[in-house]
């Protein structure tokens, strides 16, 4: 027993260690396909396209995920071998640029292939870290993880826009910048790879009995707790959707930005919310992933409203200030309530059907997206109508679902803005007490 708990001990060590690493990856690579695009002179519809549809098939694929898991009879060999091929994929990615006018499909079709290998792993992932983490403290755990891996992130991608900004000055030698940031994502993914090798896997066996299909699932979504989460995340992600592809074009596009400025806002909420993730963490553990949710539920959605109002850097920094320390509390709560609401044997099903759910809503928000920015006409800014809508749909979703979701386990009342007070105050010690309501001493943190 002692032996198992010191390979646990080591392993959650070693997921930190992964995490910063697939981190570094999302920042030096993943967080600039759509920079790429824009580079490759991409048209919106091929920008929506390229922010949804790969995650869309990465999501579809993960039905399959269960049956990998038995065939490789270990989560860890699945994980490992998909994990690798997802780093390959970033060779072909930077090789587009040669292939003439179809360029930018290749570029959509090279990232399908990414984000399928990266999100089939996803529910085998899941459920291995379930099995490693204390049910106690994995708001804690998982706050502190995210934490270290958004600063990995944050940095990898602040290096990766000062890379493409010194060579921003024509259009090969603009690309060389690419092909660097590219590789060092590359090579991330890989040593991410390595500490993945590391870690130790507990006895898993899939049980029959707890299979129940996806369509099993949708029919009895609304009349489970889980299933009205899922219903919940699925039509929040439509929603953001719709305008979320969009930044990215809208600060390069209509707003004209270097990628350094371009950078320096987008990293901004980045780096909030990984600061902020201990903090809402503990705030989860202790009065309920619910709590949590129903708050930043209610005020996630105003973040593209903001982005109306202003288009000096300044005012945007702040908003993203916002956006970083809202969607922390968002990400953290809903990704903990899924531990929280889901058995171990069911575990990896049930992810592998929330993430077809919400990558399918993912595809949907952002074709429609689209559409919307090429038909009307409101706005200076052609991007700003569909920030507008998106706000509408969040808000409404939240407003709907948030007070039929329950929380599944004991734990302790606050009011809402007694718990945003602590959070706010609490920020400067990066979670480690609450200034107002301390947090009870916990002697094994």
């Amino acid at each position: 027993m002692k032996k198992e708990k010191d390979k646990i001990r080591k392993s959650l060590g070693y997921s930190i260690l992964d995490g910063a690493f697939y981190s570094a990856m999302v920042g030096f690579g993943e967080s600039f396909f759509s920079v790429f695009a824009v580079f490759l002179r991409a048209s919106i519809t091929q920008i929506g396209l390229l922010g949804s549809l790969p995650q869309a098939l990465g999501s579809v694929s993960q039905l399959f995920s269960n049956k990998l898991i038995a065939l490789f009879k270990s989560r860890k060999n699945m994980i490992l071998i998909f994990a690798f091929f997802q780093a390959l994929m970033y060779i072909p990615v930077m090789l587009v640029f040669f292939l003439g006018e179809m360029k930018v499909f290749h570029l959509i079709f090279f990232v399908c292939i990414y984000w399928i290998l990266g999100s089939i792993l996803s529910p085998a992932w899941s459920s291995w870290m379930g099995d490693l983490v204390d049910e106690n403290r994995r708001g804690f755990y998982f706050g502190k993880r995210n934490k270290i891996a958004g600063f990995a992130s944050f940095i990898s991608f602040l290096i990766g826009g000062f890379i493409l900004q010194k060579f921003n000055s024509g259009k090969s030698y603009e690309y060389i910048g690419f092909v660097i940031i590219f590789t060092l994502a590359f090579f991330s993914r890989l040593v991410s790879v390595y500490f993945l090798s590391k870690k130790y896997e507990p006895g898993y066996v899939i049980e029959k009995k707890a299979y129940f299909s996806f369509i099993d699932f949708i029919k009895q979504a609304t009349f489970r707790n889980f299933g009205l989460f899922v219903l919940y995340m699925s039509f929040m992600n439509f929603s953001v959707n719709i305008a979320a592809p969009f930044f990215t074009a809208y600060m390069l596009y209509d707003l004209k930005m270097s990628y350094i400025i371009f950078t320096v806002v987008s990293a901004t909420s980045m780096i909030v919310k990984y600061l902020a993730m201990p903090v809402w963490g503990q705030a989860a553990d202790r009065f309920g992933s619910i709590k949590v949710l129903s708050i930043t539920g209610l005020l996630t959605p105003s973040v593209p409203l903001l982005w109306l109002f202003s288009t000096k850097t300044v005012y945007l920094i702040i908003v993203q200030v916002y956006s970083g320390l809202v969607w922390a509390g968002f990400e953290i709560a809903s990704f903990k309530f899924i531990f929280d609401s889901t058995s171990l044997q069911k575990r990896a099903l049930c992810v592998a059907y929330y993430n077809v759910l919400t990558g399918v809503a993912i595809f949907f928000g952002a074709i429609i997206g689209s559409f919307l920015i090429k038909v009307n006409n409101f706005f200076w800014s052609k991007f700003l109508f569909v920030f507008l809508i998106s706000f509408i749909l969040r808000y409404i979703t939240s407003l709907f679902f948030i007070p039929k979701i329950k929380e599944v386990r004991p734990v302790e009342k606050i009011s809402a803005q007694q718990l945003i007070l602590n959070i706010i105050t609490t920020m400067p010690t990066q979670g480690i007490i609450y200034k107002l309501i301390p947090f009870k001493k916990d002697k094994n943190r």
